[in-house]
C-alpha cells in the first residue's frame, strides 16, 4: 500500500445515490475499502458533524481512515484522521498547529502548478484531476489527461491519487502514469452494488 497506506479513496456524494451515505460506506468498508472522504459541501456545520461522527464510528470499526473535505473544525471535532484541503482551505501550517500528530492533510489540485505548490506547503498526499471527463468535476475545467498526471507524479515526491472519471478498467493506465492510487465518487457511490464495485477497484489496484 506504499507510504500512504491506501490506494482506493472513496469520496461521498449524497446526490449520486438515494441510499444513506453510512450504508454505502459500511458496505464498501466490508468489501475492503480503507479510506473515505466525507465531501458534502452543501451541509452546514452541525449536520456535517453528525454525519462525520456516524462515519467515524463505522470507519473505526473497520480500521479505516476518515478525512473531511475542507472543514478542519468538523474533522477535529469528529476525531477524523485528516482533512482534504482545497485552494480556499486553511494553510497547511495552520492545520498542523492545531491538529494532533499524524493528522493527514491531503490537497485537491487541478494543475501541475497547484500540485507542486501543495507539496511545497507540506501536504501529505496530492489529489489530482479530473483525469477523465466526469459530471462531478466539470466545474474544475476540462479533463487534464494522462500526460498531466504523469507530469505531476514525476514532479512531486508525495503520493498522487488520480480523480475524475475513474473506472476499474482505467486503473492500469493511471498507475502506469505514476498515480499511487485512485479517488472515486460516482463509479462506486452510484453503483447498484457498491461493494462489488469496490472489490473490482481493489483487484485492479492490487491492494486496499
Amino acid at each position: 500500500m506504499d507510504q500512504l497506506g491506501f490506494r482506493l479513496y472513496l469520496i461521498t456524494d449524497r446526490g449520486a445515490s438515494t441510499r444513506p451515505p453510512a450504508d454505502i460506506v459500511e458496505e464498501c468498508l466490508a468489501a475492503g475499502l480503507r479510506a473515505v472522504q466525507l465531501r458534502e459541501k452543501d451541509l452546514e456545520a452541525r449536520p456535517l458533524f453528525e454525519m462525520a461522527r456516524a462515519l467515524r464510528e463505522i470507519t473505526r470499526a473497520h480500521g479505516a481512515r476518515l478525512l473531511i473535505n475542507d472543514r478542519v473544525d468538523v474533522a477535529l471535532a469528529a476525531e477524523a484522521d485528516g482533512v482534504q484541503r482545497t485552494h480556499a482551505s486553511l494553510p497547511v501550517g495552520t492545520i498542523r498547529d492545531i491538529a494532533p500528530r499524524g493528522f493527514l492533510v491531503g490537497a485537491s489540485t487541478h494543475s501541475p502548478a497547484e500540485a507542486r505548490q501543495a507539496e511545497a506547503e507540506g501536504a501529505d498526499f496530492i489529489l489530482f484531476g479530473p483525469v477523465y471527463d466526469t459530471p462531478s468535476k466539470r466545474a474544475y475545467g476540462p479533463p487534464q489527461g494522462l500526460g498531466a498526471l504523469e507530469q505531476v507524479a514525476g514532479a512531486v515526491g508525495r503520493p498522487v491519487l488520480a480523480v475524475g472519471g475513474l473506472t476499474p478498467a482505467r486503473v492500469r493506465e493511471v498507475r502506469a502514469a505514476g498515480a499511487a492510487g485512485v479517488a472515486v465518487i460516482r463509479d462506486i457511490y452510484a453503483a447498484p452494488r457498491p461493494a462489488d464495485r469496490t472489490k473490482a477497484f481493489l483487484d485492479a489496484l492490487g491492494s486496499p
